[in-house]
């Protein structure tokens, strides 16, 4: 029998999505199951992305540019330029979602073996982007206690090595909801500059801050427009995953030209989803000043409902719309699998991402599950108060 590749058998399961056949077992049993493992918001799409393609005027459904269209790339500068991230259309490739713009990061800026300084826990694809790419991931711990903070400078700079070609952060982040402070990204500017490396920025959450905190974009910092690279996409900010539409932003011109020759192997970003992401720039403000008041409102009923819950520790989302609760159980993989087989409240039970699959440390977070807010708040009360009773009656 043929043998699969190595690289192919070390890919990782996605732990958001690797319970999906106990979570279907659970509904052939009539089961309802509420899902705070995968970030798919219940928000709906701007209206005038749905219309801008129910309304085209295409005859033929033909490729595009293969760094997306140019009006495109055009608006996403314009909205940059007004978030005060100063880019043009040029430095822009448009992408098959935020995956395929950090598929490209990595393989423009880092060969076979060469490694990537990763604060953790990190959305858990980096993990398989890293595999796929042949990559070293090198993760920096941060802690529950400290609510995720950055680690110290110093920590990075132990890691460092001539195989060291970048370091990676989301932000705001997932799995943690962590929204790193501008002396913070300052702090990452300095080092990435000091040791001429790349500063990866996974900026997808940009529009999801609370509390009055500012989102600082590494493209704001001077002195490193060599050095930065952000991901970004529609999915998150406008409700529109299905649209898989990204883009990599890069003042530098070599990393640019290096990511479209990736962009040219794979012909061109889909047509219909770059018109609905077009058109979605121009959603107005007042869209996203209520999406922002609901999200933090479940982000605080979601907070307050997990801290009284015995035994649970819970870091304190800043931005985003996750977090990572810390349980009273030895292996979270086995509770999360447990709730949906065997556990339910009325014929109800809940589908929560173990968060081992968010660190590349081996056995650190076995304990932990990452929570996305992303249900209407009773839907989110009845969840976490199944989980609650899950807990209870849980026996490891």
């Amino acid at each position: 029998m043929p043998a699969v590749s190595s690289k192919g058998a070390r890919m990782p399961e996605s732990p958001i999505r690797k319970l999906v056949p106990y979570a279907e077992i659970a509904y052939k049993n009539n089961k309802t199951v509420y899902h705070l493992n995968i970030g798919q918001p219940d928000i709906k799409s701007p209206q005038i992305a749905m219309d801008a393609v129910a309304h085209h005027n295409l005859e033929i459904l033909a490729y595009t540019r293969s760094e997306g269209s140019e009006p495109y790339r055009e608006k996403i500068a314009a909205y940059y330029n007004r978030n005060n991230i100063m880019v043009n259309a040029s430095d822009i490739i448009v992408t098959t979602g935020g995956s395929e713009a950090l598929l490209f990061a990595m393989g423009t800026i880092a060969d076979q073996e060469d490694e990537i300084i990763i604060p953790e826990p990190f959305y858990a694809n980096y993990n398989g982007f890293a595999t796929a790419s042949g990559i070293k991931i090198v993760p920096v711990i941060s802690k529950i206690e400290d609510n995720f903070a950055l680690p110290p400078i110093s920590e990075f700079e132990k890691l460092i090595t001539p195989k060291t070609k970048a370091i990676l952060i989301c932000n705001p982040g997932n799995p943690t909801g962590y929204l790193y402070s501008k002396e913070e990204i300052e702090s990452l500017a300095k080092i990435v500059k000091k040791h001429n490396l790349f500063l990866v920025a996974d900026e997808v959450y940009r529009e999801f801050t609370y509390d009055g905190l500012k989102h600082y974009s590494i493209l704001e910092m001077e002195g490193i427009a060599e050095n930065g690279i952000i991901i970004d996409s529609v999915s998150k900010r406008y409700s529109m995953c299905g649209a898989r539409i990204g883009c990599l932003v890069s003042r530098n011109k070599e990393v640019i030209q290096t990511a479209l020759k990736f962009a040219q192997a794979r012909l061109s970003p889909p047509t219909f989803a770059q018109i609905a992401s077009e058109a979605a720039l121009n959603t107005p403000q007042s869209y996203f000043d209520e999406v922002i008041v609901e999200y933090k409102e479940r982000r605080d009923i979601l907070i307050e409902l997990l801290e009284a819950i015995p035994g649970v520790q819970v870091g304190h989302p800043k931005g985003a719309f996750y977090c990572i609760a810390q349980l009273p159980v030895k292996d979270s993989d086995l509770f999360a699998q447990w709730l949906l087989e065997e556990f339910d409240v009325e014929g109800e039970t809940v589908m929560v991402a173990p968060a081992a699959g968010f660190y590349s440390s081996e056995g650190v977070g076995k304990n932990q599950i990452r929570i996305a807010y992303v249900l209407e708040k009773e839907s989110l009360i009845k969840a976490v108060n199944i989980l609650k009773a899950a807990l209870k009656e849980y026996r490891d």
